[in-house]
């Protein structure tokens, strides 16, 4: 996760996943959507969800991108957003 509030309008924070299947990345988008509409935050855009490699989820304050491996390195959003906090996800849950 990727802290963007500093350096960027677009959003406050950028989620990246890679996933490990086409059928991965619909499953991922669709549980992410599921869970935050059933806590009122519904999504103002998704892209991708139709061609497979990469699903954007748009949320305002908060962009999720699910990627296949080979995808994720080759736009490599953390190396374009290296002036981003990186936030570490596994402290968060921990919490």
């Amino acid at each position: 996760m990727l802290r963007t509030e500093d350096i960027t309008i677009i959003s406050n924070y950028f989620v990246i996943c890679t996933a490990t299947s086409t059928t991965h990345i619909k499953a991922l988008s669709d549980e992410i959507e599921k869970v935050l509409e059933e806590n009122g935050e519904a999504a103002h855009r998704k892209e991708g969800y139709r061609s497979g490699g990469w699903v954007l989820l748009d949320y305002g304050c908060v962009v999720v991108h699910i990627f296949l491996k080979d995808m994720r390195e080759f736009y490599s959003l953390e190396r374009l957003w290296s002036d981003a906090e990186d936030i570490d996800t596994e402290k968060l849950l921990a919490e």
